[in-house]
């Protein structure tokens, strides 16, 4: 019996979901019969492989008996004869096993499908997250700050609305990509978020959703020149922060926040790739993704945590909160007034936030809370604001951050 099956079957899994899915979409053209028949896929890999041995070409297997669990879905329910010409009977492994425009094209086909003006934009974002991030449903929910359940219920909405639609599965032309640029960039940035602070498991950064991400901010600043000041401002953001991945963490996995991180880990080429970028979206006119990769460019230009300009960064949060007003943006503006004003300045914006009930189940919002509390000496009302992000929190690195924490300020330290 292979083991080492089931590590291969892992990293095929997150590695190429979204590839597989996207593939088995253009091939079937059915979103819910495409998942279910790759779901199916991965469960004989695992049984299969074991026994067998792990297949020259894994992705292509993957792919391969995927197809066959959808032919045999579509018997099943017995309508074989009217829906089998959506199948392409010419994919075969040697099709789908190779990187190259195919498969490049069926992730372009895939965000620019669920990104259809059609839907509403927050469904165009969570169906993309779903379908092409390989997003669960809760971790979907959390960037919407929503119930799983509900937004459970907008993916479904938002397949039968593509099926009854009938929206192609196609790159649009250059005259329909403007309309939907902005939705496909809000995508591509909640993968990398999702990458970059895992919902939940125990890895405080995926690095699969970020490298991801930025490939796919690449890509998408050749689709129109020249390049949209949003897209190319997006791509510096991700660079900028994915530039800290190193020091984000020790080498037992835990975090280590920006103040205490090692600055030499960070990554000097991406910085200097993205820096050019921040200055030529800033250029363009203030948007939303250029400020927030402009409050990145000077905490990865401060060579020290103490040279970090926090005054620069409440100023360019107060812009960001003009043109992009949300509660999370309001959450990371306290944070910097802390740093510029003092905390309890913060800490009021922060009740004022409480009380608007819209971050009440976020946990980084009593996080940062308790941090503020803790910092003033309020320490049993700091314990209680830690209590309650732990109970929020699902990501590992985090929750034993909060513990540690928590411990702290029980026993009345610092």
């Amino acid at each position: 019996m292979d083991r080492n099956s089931d590590r291969v079957v892992e990293e095929v899994y997150r590695s190429d979901w979204s590839t597989i899915l996207a593939t088995l979409i253009r091939i079937c053209n059915d979103f819910d019969l495409a998942e279910e028949a790759v779901q199916e896929a991965f469960a004989a890999a695992v049984d299969q492989w074991r026994s067998r041995g792990i297949p020259e070409y894994p992705r292509a297997w993957i792919v391969q008996t995927a197809r066959h669990k959808a032919i045999d879905r579509i018997r099943r329910r017995a309508r074989f004869a009217a829906s089998a010409r959506m199948l392409d009977p010419s994919e075969s492994i040697a099709a789908v096993e190779y990187e190259g425009p195919g498969i490049q094209d069926d992730r372009l086909r895939m965000i620019f499908t669920c990104c259809h003006p059609a839907l509403a934009l927050d469904a165009q974002v969570a169906l993309t997250l779903r379908t092409l991030g390989g997003l669960e449903t809760d971790e979907i929910a959390r960037a919407f700050l929503l119930a799983p359940a509900s937004m459970a219920q907008r993916l479904v909405r938002a397949k039968r609305k593509i099926r009854d639609a009938g929206i192609p599965y196609k790159v649009p032309g250059v005259e329909e990509m403007p309309e939907r640029l902005e939705a496909v960039l809000a995508v591509v940035y909640l993968i990398f978020n999702e990458g970059y602070a895992p919902t939940r498991g125990g890895p405080l950064v995926r690095t699969d959703l970020c490298s991801e991400a930025i490939r796919l901010g690449r890509l998408l600043r050749t689709l129109l020149r020249p390049p949209p000041a949003s897209a190319t401002a997006l791509l510096a953001l991700m660079l900028l922060h994915d530039a800290r991945r190193e020091a984000r963490m020790n080498e037992g996995g835990d975090i280590v926040l920006l103040e205490e991180q090692d600055r030499s880990r960070f990554n000097r080429e991406q910085i200097e790739e993205a820096l050019p970028l921040v200055e030529e979206a800033l250029r363009a006119g203030p948007n939303a993704f250029a400020i927030q990769a402009a409050i990145a460019a000077l905490h990865c230009g401060a060579a020290r945590a103490e040279d970090t300009d926090w005054a620069q960064i409440l100023s360019l949060y107060d812009a960001l909160e003009q043109i992009q007003p949300s509660p999370v943006v309001s959450l990371n503006r306290a944070v910097a007034m802390a740093m510029a004003k003092g905390v309890e300045p913060a800490l009021a914006l922060l009740e004022s936030l409480a009380k608007e009930g819209e971050l009440n189940e976020y946990h980084l919002f009593h996080a940062t809370r308790a941090d503020m509390l803790r910092r003033m000496g309020a320490f049993e009302q700091a314990a209680a604001s830690y209590r309650r992000a732990l109970e929020l929190a699902a990501n590992e690195s985090e929750r034993r951050f909060l513990e540690r924490r928590l411990g702290e300020v029980s026993g009345g330290r610092r």
